[in-house]
């Protein structure tokens, strides 16, 4: 299907035997199409874009959000596995530090001067090999079977002579199968908070005890230098989670941990809210004494180094994803800005091709008129001749008023001729169809087939079908230039079917269109023709038969009603033109803006 442009030119589709070639008759505003561009290319350039975000900024937006969260995962599992690390690894460091303070209380036992009633240079003596190896020893008490302390040596002298046979840390000695105890931090006799490592020794079949008690300040330093640089707060708590070493900023001794660690493993790291801090805290416990190493640390200290990684990788991302889709929009931008110009010089290539058109239409108007007008006028020049040889005696002719009247006559039939061309013309170049009113469209088409069964059909043989629609809606027209577009189609049918043929006329309402479709069983429209038989005087009837302005009439008038008239043609098969006419509010508001132009 083609459709005429502002040009009015008409576009072809190669016609064969087994295709038709259709044609439609239509008009467009230039500055619609122009209009009609801008917006097409303005939707394709949204489009673009939307692609854009669709195509490359949604999926890096969704698989960042996917690393992203895998980051954080992968982060947090690190950041506790790190610390756990830190647990373990302190936890083996005090274990082994416990241990060499048991050793070293041991070997009191096995030095050559050990005596089971030592004097207070033995016990002086003791107390400085203690500190030899470590500053953290307090004190050392020698114990006799009944729990007395019968030898001492440190600051707190009142000790000598004290009875530890009721405290929990003695008899818990006694019932172990351990030769050595590490005690929970107590106030004991000295109302201070410390600490007791003892270690039992039989001798005769009886028990003697050796202990000393250690600083919890100096352990806690001890504690914390060993974690020095790891930004971790390491503390020792019991399992009723009361601190055995802790930093004084934090709690003073004895006091109690926010939190308890499980005992049913022997390490883990959980995370959990401090004083409104997310905090991660690994435990572990220890080996030669029921406390369990916590290290803690808050999430954002565990997490700081990736944390800044991943925001430069973030920032890093949205960059790059900036810098390309701003290069991707441009780039859309100025491609379819040069799209649309090259369209718009196409539209105006095409504007200036239909001008040279109408320029060669007005041409052949031209040359048709002057054709057409100069046939009538030659004959009546000549009549006028023939007339003056008449009434002059030289030639002696026939003058009588009946000899005058008959080349009168063929003088008025010359210029009807020439009057009816005119007129013809003049109808094509109406402006506006006065007088519209409804119109029914198949009581038309029946007074112009009995009209023309009676006069032009009559001595063919050509068969009339009507295939009308019942109930078909009213449109808006005048009656005598429908009834003319009816007849000019239906008489260009009869001449190219000849003698015999049929031509079949239908009717129907759709979309809001009343369809008129004429179709006959002539010679068909040959494909070079096609983009021309609209054009004024342009006719294939050959010898003086018609003057080629029916058509180019019927399609005007058509337009005016703001229709369209398509045209199917098949050489040596026959023809179909369908006339489209809007019903009556459609072709309303065709025709006020005809009128207004």
């Amino acid at each position: 299907m083609r459709v005429w442009d502002t040009s009015h030119l008409l576009d072809t589709i190669p016609a064969s035997k087994t295709a038709s070639a259709e044609h439609v008759y239509d008009y467009t505003d230039s500055q619609a199409n122009q209009n009609r561009i801008r917006q097409h290319f303005k939707q394709l350039q949204t489009r673009l874009i939307l692609g854009l975000a669709l195509g490359f900024l949604l999926p890096n937006a969704l698989l960042s959000a996917y690393f992203h969260f895998q980051f954080a995962h992968t982060l947090k599992k690190s950041a506790k596995l790190n610390l756990i690390a830190v647990a373990e690894s302190q936890r083996n460091t005090l274990d082994l530090y416990l241990q060499e303070r048991v050793v070293n209380l041991y070997n009191l036992f096995h030095s050559k001067e050990f005596t089971l009633a030592p004097t207070q240079a033995h016990m002086d003596n003791a107390l400085a090999s203690l500190k030899h190896f470590n500053d953290g020893f307090v004190d050392v008490g020698f114990f006799d079977p009944k729990g007395k302390q019968i030898g001492y040596a440190g600051a707190y002298s009142a000790l000598l002579g004290k009875d530890y046979s009721r405290e929990s840390w003695y008899q818990n000695l006694l019932k172990e199968s351990k030769s050595y105890l590490i005690s929970d931090i107590y106030m004991g006799f000295r109302n201070i908070p410390h600490f007791t490592i003892a270690t039992k020794q039989v001798f005769d079949g009886r028990t003697y005890v050796m202990r000393a008690t250690l600083d919890p300040d100096k352990l806690y330093i001890y504690l914390r230098a060993i974690s020095q640089g790891k930004e971790v707060e390491s503390t020792l708590v019991n399992r009723q989670g009361q601190y055995q070493v802790v930093d004084p900023g934090r709690s003073q001794l004895p006091g109690r941990s926010d939190y308890l660690p499980p005992v049913t493993a022997a390490s883990g790291v959980e995370e959990f809210d401090h004083n409104d801090q997310s905090m991660l805290v690994a435990y572990s416990w220890l080996k030669e004494t029921p406390w369990a190493l916590l290290a803690m640390q808050p999430v954002a200290v565990a997490q700081a180094g990736m944390i800044r990684a991943r925001l430069v990788l973030t920032i890093g991302l949205i960059a790059v994803s900036l810098v390309v889709s701003i290069i991707i929009f441009f780039t859309i931008k100025k491609l379819v800005y040069r799209a649309r110009r090259m369209a718009e010089k196409g539209q105006q290539l095409q504007e200036m091709l239909a001008h040279a058109s109408k320029l060669a239409s007005i041409g052949e108007l031209a040359a048709g008129v002057a054709h057409e007008i100069n046939n009538p006028l030659a004959i009546i020049m000549a009549t006028s001749g023939v007339i003056r040889d008449m009434l002059n005696p030289e030639f002696d002719l026939d003058h009588s008023p009946e000899a005058i009247c008959k080349e009168l006559s063929t003088i008025d039939t010359a210029a009807n001729r020439a009057k009816g061309i005119t007129r013809k013309l003049q109808d094509m170049g109406k402006s506006r169809v006065p007088c519209a009113v409804e119109c029914d469209v198949n009581a038309l088409i029946d007074e112009v087939v009995n009209r023309l069964n009676k006069v032009e059909f009559k001595p063919k043989h050509i068969d009339i079908i009507r295939q009308l629609g019942p109930d078909l809606p009213l449109i808006m027209a005048e009656p005598e230039p429908l009834r003319q577009v009816f007849a000019n189609i239906l008489i260009n049918a009869g001449d190219a079917i000849g003698d015999k043929g049929s031509i079949t006329l239908s009717s129907e309402a759709r979309e809001g269109m009343v369809l008129v479709t004429i179709a006959d069983t002539g010679k068909g429209i040959p494909a070079e023709n096609m983009q021309r038989i609209f054009n004024p005087f342009f006719t294939t009837k050959g010898g003086g038969k018609g003057t080629g302005l029916g058509l180019s009439i019927a399609a005007s008038i058509v337009k005016y009603l703001g229709g369209t008239i398509k045209v199917n043609s098949i050489p040596g098969t026959g023809s179909s033109f369908t006339i489209l006419l809007p019903i009556n509010e459609q072709a309303k508001q065709a025709i006020k803006q005809h009128d207004k132009k």
